[in-house]
């Protein structure tokens, strides 16, 4: 809190010498943020500085702020939540980011007095109570986003950006996963990977990948408005402490789905009464996951939801067929033996479907696949 204290004080001061030459007497930044070990936070985050040094203000506006009320839950669900942009002292958004342990920098852009002037009245328009709500995309319409096309939309001349992209090929699903794999939230990973469809596989362009925190601040760095940097300096505002190891690859997901897809066929082959009940327990599970499924797709707005190859294997009618896996009609017969089917021309079309599915989620295909065929042999 002292470091950021005195970085204060020497800001304002610096300030008040360089606005004896800009007679617009701001200066704007990009803040960004590193990621933090709670979900939400994983992607880091993206923040606007304007410190005005005529008036003595340093404010920061943030596009990532929302209502925790009584229908936050059925909004988020359905997706029609709505963030807003906030507007906080620097100070205190500051202190709640180093209380979270989690690294500031800082980028300095290099625009002239009237771009300033009119990025400022942009984003105080933008915090007006009738402006300031809108509805959360995470891929395309967030707190970095926002801040992109706010500058681009304020400069006399066209912002261009290099190549920011790790590769050619990268889609939006495995820019994802490095993030999460890298602050261990592999399990994550899993819920995302079933709830989120083929959209995510598609091959990310050069400012779309600006849609998370850490690549907006790669591509400021990379512009140009007209022939000038757009990015005059850089700085670095707090480091956090390096996070924790990862745990043990035993208990990824793939690890522990392992572990009970052996620990399922041992019970079931020990005690027919108990596969029975595993096995009711088992597609009815993913029956009902695959109605939440359904429900994602045509029920919300979450465009990212549709097109969901994990139907394939949390198939709807398992809700109802998990009441009769005792049964020994022709009729059932068949549908176990068709549901094999399925999950195993799956597993060998894994790697080859349009929509990158779980790898920890094959021992759970496998398990389904031969307790299906299990079923289907019963007489």
């Amino acid at each position: 809190m002292k470091k950021s204290g005195l970085f204060f004080v020497f800001s304002i001061l610096f300030f008040n010498l360089y606005s004896q030459t800009d007679s617009s007497h701001l200066r704007i930044s990009l803040i960004t943020c590193s990621p933090g070990a709670e979900l939400y936070s994983t992607f880091g985050h993206s923040a606007v500085r304007v410190t005005d040094s005529a008036v003595f203000t340093d404010k920061v506006y943030n596009y990532g702020t929302f209502e925790f009320d009584d229908d936050f839950y059925m909004n988020f669900v359905k997706g029609r939540l709505l963030y807003y942009l906030s507007v906080e002292n620097y100070r205190d958004f500051v202190a709640f980011y180093q209380e979270e342990g989690r690294s500031i920098s800082e980028q300095v852009l290099d625009l002239t007095d009237a771009e300033k002037l009119r990025l400022q009245k942009a984003l105080i328009t933008n915090a007006a109570y009738q402006n300031r709500y809108y509805k959360y995309q995470f891929l395309f319409d967030n707190c970095a986003t926002r801040i992109r096309d706010i500058v681009k939309s304020n400069t006399d001349e066209q912002v261009t950006f290099k190549k920011i992209l790790p590769a050619d090929d990268i889609t939006f699903r495995k820019m994802i996963h490095s993030y999460l794999h890298k602050t261990g939230n592999d399990w994550s990973g899993v819920g995302i990977d079933i709830l989120l469809g083929m959209s995510l596989d598609r091959k990310v362009k050069n400012e779309e990948a600006m849609f998370l925190p850490d690549f907006l601040a790669k591509g400021f760095d990379s512009a140009y408005n007209g022939s000038r940097k757009l990015v005059s300096s850089v700085h670095t505002v707090y480091t956090a402490p390096e996070p924790a190891g990862q745990g043990s690859a035993l208990f990824s997901p793939f690890g522990v789905f392992t572990i009970v897809f052996v620990v399922y066929m041992l019970i079931s082959f020990w005690s027919r009464k108990a596969g029975v009940i595993l096995d009711s327990i088992l597609f009815f599970v993913t029956g009902l996951l695959g109605v939440l499924l359904v429900f994602m797709w045509t029920g919300t707005d979450h465009a990212d939801c549709k097109n969901n190859f994990n139907l394939l294997w949390a198939f709807p009618p398992h809700l109802i067929a998990a009441f009769f896996v005792a049964g020994k009609k022709k009729r059932i017969s068949k549908y176990w033996w068709y549901t094999a089917l399925l999950q195993i021309i799956l597993l060998l079309l894994w790697f080859f479907l349009p929509q990158q599915l779980n790898n920890g989620l094959i021992p759970v295909v496998a398990l389904l696949a031969c307790r299906s065929w299990v079923l289907s042999r019963r007489t």
